[in-house]
């Protein structure tokens, strides 16, 4: 995107006050949506960004800046921005660029960008209407095809050149049922690190069917009742709890800051012994897997939990500082504009020692909490509040009627200890994650898990 004699000329430039690293991070990013809404193409979405960040350091303190002009003199014009923020002076520096090649393990077969949108419309058409179809009380469907290509260059005063391309496919459908004058909703949206090759693996009807079904079963669903109770959370989209409650908790932009309830805990015991949680970076094709970070650091597998045990966090360079520790390839941005931060990638509970089957029996008086919403965390406190988009009651060891309107109300060290049974059927869920650097595609993820106590929301 940028030649190499460029960005160090822009490099050079933003040293040139006394910085002791500087940082240029080029993006070009382009997206597709289409949305489907009662049958016919609603509308079509295709956006073209690109652009430059530009970062120094002088130890802690940090100057960032960005610019849309990608000529020479408009990102010297940057750099110089950068440069006369954090000091004065005219330094001659010279800087020279080897590229890094880290090779790419996500393969690419059918390049969404090469497809004609009226051959996207067919995969949007196949799953709404096997959600309308699902049943006459299927009142309304959307469905959303999204694919990005995401392209960066990571230069920096090190020496690094690296570079990187990032294609995914999602598709989301909802799905409102009605009856009675009463409406609820279901809604499935599967994504992957490739291309439209991921509705051979995930077909689109089998998309629109799950998202109807789940609006079914809530429709017919008594409200839950409030109560501390044993729950047993499903794998899946369910991780969203430990991204949301604990993992924020162990990135360094938090722990750094001591805004961590984790924070100077490394090697105590955090968890239940059955409990053992990874971000990793690396897992080819998966939703938030990345080569490199957006400070072209390799990524990486990254033990959080081991047996219990607090092993690392997510670290980024300028935090990295502050705790006096290597990145470990966790910085990422939303775009150019944004300052990069340590992130999750893929972040789940490996499998445990215990039978699925064991821990629904294990369960006299409980809620199965098959499906996972949206929620909130504070990284300080780890108070958390999430919604169960299905549920169900669990009555003397099986699961029996369902319920609507439950959430998990809880804290995430104290969660942490008391899951007591980790099942054996490890998937993982699809999201965006928001935070200080933006919005960026995360996976989360788990097996089957046992929570002894916790407060369930209801009515």
């Amino acid at each position: 995107m940028i030649a190499k004699p460029i960005l160090e000329a822009v490099l050079a430039k933003a040293m040139s006050t006394g910085a002791d690293f500087a940082e240029v991070y080029v993006e070009r990013t382009k997206e597709n949506n289409i949305v489907m809404i009662d049958s016919q193409v609603d509308r079509i979405k295709d956006s073209l960004l690109s652009g430059v960040g530009i970062r120094v350091f002088k130890g802690l303190r940090c100057v960032n800046a960005s610019t849309a002009d990608l000529s020479l003199e408009g990102m010297l014009a940057c750099a110089g921005r950068v440069a006369d923020a954090l000091g004065e002076g005219n330094e001659e520096i010279s800087i020279h660029l080897t590229e890094r090649l880290f090779g790419d393990i996500h393969p690419i077969r059918i390049v969404p960008d090469t497809v004609f949108k009226a051959q996207k419309a067919e995969i949007l058409k196949e799953a709404y209407f096997a959600a309308k179809e699902k049943s006459d009380r299927i009142s309304q469907v959307s469905a959303t095809l999204l694919d990005v290509d995401h392209q960066i260059m990571v230069a920096n005063s090190e020496g690094l050149f690296a570079q990187d391309r990032q294609i995914r496919t999602r598709l989301a459908v909802e799905a409102v049922a009605s009856k009675n004058g009463e409406n609820q909703t279901g809604s499935c949206s599967p994504g992957r690190r490739m291309g439209l090759e991921l509705f051979e693996m995930i077909p689109p009807r089998s998309i629109g069917e799950k998202a109807a079904a789940q609006a079914l079963t809530m429709l017919d669903a008594d409200y839950c009742k409030a109560g501390t109770k044993t729950v047993a959370i499903e794998n899946g989209f369910g991780g969203v709890i430990f991204h949301e409650a604990c993992g924020h908790s162990l990135e360094a932009s938090a722990v750094a800051l001591n805004q961590s309830q984790f924070a100077g805990k490394l090697g105590q015991q955090i968890a239940n012994p059955k409990v053992t949680a990874v971000d990793d970076g690396t897992i080819p094709n998966a939703w938030g897997s990345i080569n490199i970070d957006d400070e072209g650091t390799p990524s990486k597998r990254n033990v959080l939990i081991e047996n219990g045990i607090l092993k690392s966090y997510l670290i980024d360079k300028l935090n990295g500082r502050r705790m006096g520790m290597e990145s470990t390839g966790s910085s990422r941005r939303q775009g150019y504009t944004f300052a990069p931060t340590s992130r999750m990638t893929n972040t789940f509970i490996e499998n445990g020692p215990d039978k699925n089957e064991d821990i629904i029996a294990s369960i006299e008086d409980g809620i199965y909490a098959k499906e996972m919403g949206g929620g909130s965390v504070n990284p300080l406190t780890g108070a958390f509040n999430f919604a169960v988009r299905e549920g169900y009651i669990i009555r003397n060891g099986k699961i029996c009627e369902p319920v609507r309107g439950a959430s998990l109300v809880g804290n995430g060290k104290d969660i942490l200890m008391n899951i007591d049974m980790v099942g054996q059927n490890l998937a993982t869920g699809q999201g965006m994650c928001g935070a200080s650097s933006g919005s960026i595609p995360t996976d989360v993820g788990q097996p089957l898990i046992r929570v002894s106590s916790i407060t369930v929301g209801g009515r």
